[in-house]
């Protein structure tokens, strides 16, 4: 048993890090056996191998982890396997949550390995012992091809490190560059928990391609032209610190004699929508749903169509201002003791300069509160509709997400999906003529500061009235 508690361990890698080195090291520590890619989809432990420890690959594939057991069984001391971001999903959602089983998780330069990878399909080298037989080639660099590529390996990093975050668990991170430095290979084995260390390392294998980067591409400049417009740190992205919401399923509403469910955005058309909802039939709508009710209800209508509204987020956070600030309650309370914004007593009747100044106050004070810089719980009322969206996704996302502005067409729509008469349906136009009383560019901007995500995820541009 390692010093550390560990049972087993997994090696974390893509194509072309440098996992095949990584492996013949570690198997060259008495007390430890990486088995290979026991999960890889096409072979188990190494090419054209289809069966282990007595389980063939579609017995594995059926129920993966009768393997796992069996691996640990046949192991005498710590047992692991290397695993990518394409095996078994179950697998790597099981050893990600498991702190019994060490987390090893090895990088490269996600240029190197691209290229790397190109020149190994081309040669049919993926590993090299003896240097006498190593094959030469230089790659094609695809901008299209290695941005999937990127993403691909960003992706499977940022889902590890979520999975250690939440559990807790921490990982050894080791960079290709570092597999040739013997004190690091120790620490691994420190980090395992195994007591023996190495003296040298696996003198078989070797690199395949030492040249410099350009050197390995037949279209250098074209490269670096490529990769200048990537943006490395992700400058552009629009920096969220909102809260993830849970799917809301007790707010759906659903049609009692059609097949179609409104997943409402709260400050949205909601009274517009449930009102046309109920004029499908006789039997008007369904509300209160459970996770279990819902699926009851899915089950029952067949051809079912789910959707939402999205309402522009200028005229969306003012509905909201309205219906929760300036019609009194715990938040006008909140933001006038706690927060000093200066807003007029609830329900009184306020010129446009009145309602312009306590508005532009609370767009003001939301991009804090959206921020997570208030301490707050944020209203559903006011959260963005992108963590809405994603909300509902934690669930099942809406078939269909319509635009206000378009909402008639969308129904009726719906409607012809379902083979639903469509029935009239009515806008109320006293929100967007109240708002239009005191809109201007301010009003705008400060709103476009509090749901930038909105607007650019979405495509939103300025409220036309």
């Amino acid at each position: 048993m390692p010093l550390t508690g560990f049972t087993s361990f997994v090696m974390f890698a893509e194509m072309r890090t440098g996992s095949n080195f990584l492996e013949a090291n570690l198997n060259a520590l008495e007390g430890v056996e990486c088995h290979g890619e026991v999960f890889n989809p096409h072979f188990m432990g190494k090419k054209d191998n289809l069966s282990l420890w007595g389980i063939d690959i579609a017995q594995r594939d059926a129920d993966p982890f009768p393997v796992l057991a069996a691996m640990r069984a046949a192991t005498p001391g710590l047992a692991g396997f290397r695993c990518f971001h394409d095996h078994d999903a179950r697998v790597i959602d099981a050893v990600l949550a498991d702190p019994a089983c060490a987390k090893i998780i090895l990088t490269r330069n996600p240029v190197e390995s691209y290229v790397s990878l190109k020149i190994a399909q081309d040669t049919g080298q993926w590993k090299l012992q003896n240097a006498a037989k190593l094959k030469s080639a230089r790659a094609h660099f695809d901008a299209a091809e290695f941005e999937a590529h990127l993403r691909t390996a960003q992706e499977f990093q940022l889902y590890l490190l979520h999975g250690l975050q939440v559990s807790g668990q921490t990982a050894f991170y080791i960079d290709y560059e570092d597999l040739n430095d013997l004190e690091v290979l120790n620490g691994l084995a420190a980090f395992l928990g195994i007591p023996a260390r190495l003296e040298v390392t696996d003198p078989k294998l070797k690199k395949q391609n030492p040249e410099e980067i350009a050197e390995k591409v037949t279209n250098p400049a074209e490269m670096e032209h490529s990769l200048a417009r990537l943006d490395r740190f992700n400058l552009a992205r629009t920096p969220n610190f909102e809260p993830r919401r849970t799917p809301g399923i007790p707010g759906f509403v659903a049609a009692a004699d059609a097949p179609l469910l409104y997943m409402p955005l709260r400050g949205g058309p909601e009274a517009e929508v449930r009102a046309w909802l109920g004029r499908l039939g006789a039997g008007g709508i369904m509300t209160d749903f459970a996770q279990k009710t819902l699926r009851q209800w899915k089950r029952q209508n067949g051809g079912h169509r789910s959707f939402t509204v999205l309402r522009h987020p200028l005229l969306r956070v003012y509905a909201a201002f309205q219906d929760a600030v300036m019609a009194g309650g715990d938040l006008h309370r909140l933001l006038v003791r706690s927060y000093k914004l200066d807003l007029p007593a609830p329900d009184q009747a306020l010129t446009a300069e009145e309602e312009r100044a306590a508005f532009l106050a609370v767009l003001r004070w939301l991009k804090l509160y959206l921020s997570g810089q208030t301490g707050q719980k944020i209203d559903p009322r006011f959260a963005s509709q992108t963590a809405v969206l994603q909300g509902f996704a934690q669930f099942q996302g809406p078939d269909a997400v319509l635009r206000e502005e378009r909402l008639a067409e969308g129904l009726a729509w719906l409607c012809a999906e379902t083979d639903v008469a469509m029935p009239d349906f009515t806008e109320d136009n006293a929100l967007p003529d109240a708002l239009a009383r005191i809109h201007d560019r301010e009003i705008e901007d400060a709103a476009r500061e509090a749901y930038q995500r909105d607007y650019v995820g979405y495509g939103f541009g300025r409220w036309r009235g």
